[in-house]
């Protein structure tokens, strides 16, 4: 195995134990290293391919398990602690990007399982956001770096008509009173809007420190969020629509200054995302483990059914 394989790949038929829970326990300081120094860990036969083995280990596995409360990704909860991937369309791609780092607290750690494997497509893909940070143009980390990102999203509500998900959905809550005891914990600028909606802003820095190796890494999702990312008729009706108040849009971001992101910084972090992505195929059973801040994660397309579970840990 090469010291920079990633994801790193434990295989339970080159070990002697081949249950995941009492591999786990055994190997778990092992386990810690090689995720921060890989970023990823892919682990192979041990065969958690169903919902219960899933949430079973994820139950034993002596973590400390994050909610998905103010996600933006569409997503099915199943059990306490275990979550569908992120229900989008087949055909579409998700783009790279680090869980939840638009807010102040984000998951530490990304378990996913494999249910069932697309018939084709499909992959989870992953990139180390130490190396896009590296390889960005100075010119370029240095301008996210001094001004920071503005996420904006106007969520809609169970009631109401509009795309994306409710903020009923995203706070797993039914009360105004929750979601804005939410925010003013957590530093987001909220306001209802006609229709029962909810809009939400996030100022947030673009770079962080991991906090155990010290790290910095690219660790932001504004070019996820920027309205550039839908295909090209979809973001000009975007333009056309909120020309005048691009804080309308369903999501959008900027610089933390307020002022916007040039297609040509996009089209270079973009680029650079590409150059460091890595895909591979899902087998039933597999499981997969990433450190979300030095993991950005996606999805390709796919076709037939895919299942695809993920828990998060603190």
């Amino acid at each position: 195995m090469k010291l920079d394989a990633f994801p790193y790949v434990l295989d339970a038929n080159d070990n002697r134990e081949p249950e995941i829970k009492p591999f786990w326990q055994s190997n778990r300081a092992a386990i810690d290293r090689a995720l921060l120094e890989h970023g990823a860990i892919l682990l192979k036969n041990f065969s958690v391919d169903s919902i219960l083995k899933f949430d079973d280990f994820m139950g034993n596995a002596s973590v400390k398990l994050a909610n998905y409360i103010d996600g933006n990704s569409p997503r099915l909860k199943l059990t306490g602690g275990v979550y569908t991937s992120t229900e989008y369309p087949a055909d579409a791609p998700i783009s790279l990007h680090n869980e939840l780092s638009y807010s102040e607290i984000w998951p530490a750690r990304l378990y996913f399982c494999c249910v069932t494997p697309a018939h084709t497509g499909g992959s989870t893909t992953i990139a180390n956001s130490r190396s896009i940070l590296k390889n960005l143009p100075p010119e370029i980390v240095k301008i996210y770096e001094e001004k920071g990102v503005i996420y904006v999203r106007n969520l809609r509500s169970d009631a109401g008509v509009g795309v994306g998900k409710s903020w009923q959905q995203t706070f797993e809550t039914t009360r105004q009173g929750d979601v804005e005891t939410y925010c003013g914990d957590r530093n987001i600028r909220y306001k209802w809007t006609s229709g029962g909606g909810l809009r939400l802003v996030q100022v947030r820095p673009a770079i962080a420190i991991h906090p155990e190796t010290g790290e910095k890494v690219w660790f932001n999702q504004a070019d996820q969020f920027h309205p550039s990312t839908n295909p090209p008729e979809v973001y000009e009706a975007l333009q056309e629509l909120y020309g005048d108040d691009p804080f309308g849009m369903p999501q959008y971001s900027c610089f933390g200054d307020g002022s916007p992101i040039s297609a040509n910084i996009l089209d270079e972090v973009r680029a650079t995302l590409e150059q460091h992505e890595v895909a591979f195929s899902w087998m039933r059973g597999d499981l997969m483990v990433i450190d979300n801040m030095l993991t950005a994660h996606g999805r390709s397309p796919y076709s037939g059914e895919r299942k695809i579970l993920v828990s998060m840990s603190m």
